[in-house]
């Protein structure tokens, strides 16, 4: 039966040995435990301490103190050596050769819906407009009550409105923006409000998401030739230099005289197709003179002030600038679709 000096000895060497054939950190832990962990071979030394003679023992157990030392030492320096080793080995496996040819990656694109936006807001900004984007969960007031909608308007109905509660709700369109800049900002003003807004339709050309922009002019002695000159503008630079518009008669309870918006169709310039139904005009935005009512309910003297509102969809221009007859496709985040807008 060996003494312990000779299992010293016979540790010593073996692990010299393990330790000089490790190549890998999972290695260097397996032997840790063989030599270092609970039952490893110098921790199992220290029990055969009992064994031994009284006078013998102080001798035993500073030479097994050594032997733990000098392992720690070993396990240090071989997991140092492991590292770097391993660290070399994956720059080697990793290493890039930069006179490769690289790899042709897809390049995304914007959607229709934002590229008809920013065109918007380019046109609009040039004419001095600035850009207010309002809350999505509005409240009945802003929605519905400022803006002259009273409580018996059908557009309250609960068929068409997302109700949050009694009071709050998605809001049905941008123009609570158009209230909220009223009440905020310093006449005279111009700003676009473009935003996501919410309804209860779903078909071909109808999502209960979509997109709307608003403009409002605030100023003096406005008037529906004022508004046609701007609009007029906005069509020529969205659609072509030769493109048309014309007013009719129509009601919003938020302005008065209200007018929709025709534009001569871009598909057939104002001859008739199955697109304008024949008659050669398309309809795309809502607008008018700003009621007096909503004036003053956003504490502005209507005699002395006077607004123009318009408003359109923008989904709905993205429709007929490049010719989706589905609306949702401009949401369906197909790469084939998508892709034909990159340029």
């Amino acid at each position: 039966m060996l003494s312990v000096e000779e299992k010293i000895l016979e540790i010593r060497s073996k692990m010299t040995a393990d330790l000089e054939s490790v190549s890998s950190s999972e290695g260097l832990t397996r032997l840790w435990g063989e030599y270092l962990g609970k039952s490893g071979c110098v921790t199992m030394l220290s029990r055969e301490l009992g064994k031994a003679a009284p006078a013998d023992r102080p001798a035993l157990g500073k030479a097994i103190n050594a032997l733990r030392g000098w392992a720690e030492e070993q396990f240090k320096a071989a997991e140092s050596a492991v590292k770097q080793r391993e660290l070399e080995e994956r720059y080697l496996r990793e290493a890039v050769d930069v006179t490769m040819p690289g790899e042709d990656l897809p390049v995304g694109g914007l959607n229709p819906v934002t590229i008809v936006r920013r065109q918007l807001i380019d046109v609009f900004g040039g004419l001095g407009f600035k850009v207010y984007e309002g809350p999505e969960i509005e409240d009945d007031y802003h929605n519905f009550t400022a803006l002259n909608t009273p409580m018996e308007h059908p557009a309250r109905d609960k068929q068409d409105t997302f109700y949050i509660n009694d009071d709050l709700l998605l809001r049905t369109h941008t123009s609570p923006g158009q209230i909220r800049v009223m009440e905020s900002w310093e006449p005279p003003f111009k700003v676009l409000v473009p935003g996501r807004v919410f309804r209860c339709d779903d078909d071909a050309t109808h999502t209960p998401m979509f997109h709307q922009m608003e403009g409002l002019v605030i100023d003096k002695n406005l008037s529906l030739c004022d508004l046609h000159g701007l609009l007029d503008t906005m069509a020529k630079a969205m659609f072509t230099p030769d493109t048309k518009t014309r007013f009719r008669p129509s009601y919003f309870p938020f302005t008065e005289p209200s007018v929709e918006v025709d534009v001569s169709c871009c598909e057939c310039g104002g001859k008739g197709c199955s697109l304008c139904k024949g008659t050669g005009w398309i309809e795309i935005l809502g607008g008018g003179v700003v009621n007096r009512k909503v004036i003053e309910n956003c504490g502005l003297n209507p005699d002395e002030w006077s607004g123009l509102a318009f408003g359109f969809g923008l989904d709905r221009i993205s429709m007929l600038k490049y010719g989706v007859n589905n609306i949702h496709i401009l949401f369906d985040g197909d790469t084939r679709i998508l892709s034909q807008f990159k340029k």
